[in-house]
């Protein structure tokens, strides 16, 4: 018996540029919450950030409601992988902080997910390496790999052939990382990417490691979040008595980094980086679709 695939979404070019405009609202929230960071500010307060910033670009929090979700974005601090709800936690310098962020522009959705180390005055740069009295060297490294494989992920897509050529990228790109550094990395398997248009999550799903089940075939019009999960230490987790918050079993930190991409006829093109990927893709030899040249008015 043939098992029955759930059916995948393809946009039109028009769709996916209204869905350029989504990408951009979530890529501007993000960037307001990084540059409010501080310690002494608690998890709501970044929250309120996010907020104000979609609001102000007219448009309406994915996050919000979703399955009684009860805040904007989500926040997730050390141990925390995903799903943090924003509250009274107050962060530190030395905090590793996970932002999760999705938008909605005309109906349709973007998300993005972005982590950063917070030092003493804010963020610390993602790609410096800070000294032990900043934070822990290893935090901003674990950082790094998951943002990289995020991009090998997203790279792949561009002559990927299935879905599923995704996952082997960010392993492969995780087993790299961890071959160069000698430090194991646990990729989170239960939280994986997905399809996203018109509802936030749409087939198919988006792993984050290889399997067998290759997946849907990559086809112009097809649209994914991805995004990687990446541990210090073991994979499993598990889910704390708020039915959201989603922490590592051996209290290992935590890094997530995402973006929702687009496969057109001429290449891919990331929708909610401003650049439309142009920098994360250069290492990998790719170059997205300039979709911005035949954006649709407001």
């Amino acid at each position: 018996m043939f098992r029955s695939q759930p059916r995948v979404e393809l946009k039109s070019r028009e769709e996916i540029l209204l869905m350029r405009r989504a990408g951009l609202v979530v890529a501007d929230a993000l960037d307001a919450v990084r540059s409010a960071a501080r310690p002494g500010l608690s998890t709501a307060d970044l929250d309120a950030v996010a907020a104000r910033s979609i609001a102000a670009a007219g448009a309406s929090p994915s996050f919000l409601g979703y399955h009684g979700f009860p805040a904007t974005i989500c926040t997730s601090v050390d141990d925390e992988v995903v799903h943090g709800i924003p509250g009274e936690r107050i962060l530190l310098a030395g905090d590793v902080v996970s932002v999760d962020c999705g938008a909605i522009v005309d109906g349709w959705h973007g998300d993005a997910a972005l982590t950063f180390v917070l030092g003493s005055d804010g963020p610390l740069d993602v790609d410096a390496e800070p000294t032990a009295a900043l934070a822990d060297p290893a935090d901003a490294r674990l950082s790094r790999v998951t943002r990289t494989a995020m991009w090998a992920g997203i790279s792949a897509l561009a002559a990927a052939r299935r879905v599923g050529d995704v996952g082997a990228a960010v392993e492969a790109s995780v087993e790299a990382a961890t071959a160069l550094g000698g430090v194991p990395y646990g990729i989170v398997e239960e939280y994986t990417g997905h399809g996203i248009g018109r509802a936030m999550h749409q087939p198919p799903d988006v792993l984050n490691f290889r399997s067998s089940d290759r997946g849907p075939r990559v086809r112009p019009g097809l649209c994914l979040a991805v995004e990687p999960m990446i541990t210090r230490g073991g994979p499993a987790t598990r889910e704390l008595a708020d039915g959201w918050t989603v922490v590592t079993v051996d209290g290992s930190r935590a890094a997530h980094w995402e973006h929702t991409v687009a496969v057109l006829d001429e290449g891919i093109a990331v929708l909610t980086a401003h650049d439309l990927g142009a920098a994360g893709l250069a290492p990998f030899g790719v170059r997205p679709v300039d979709l911005d040249a035949g954006a649709v008015e407001g």
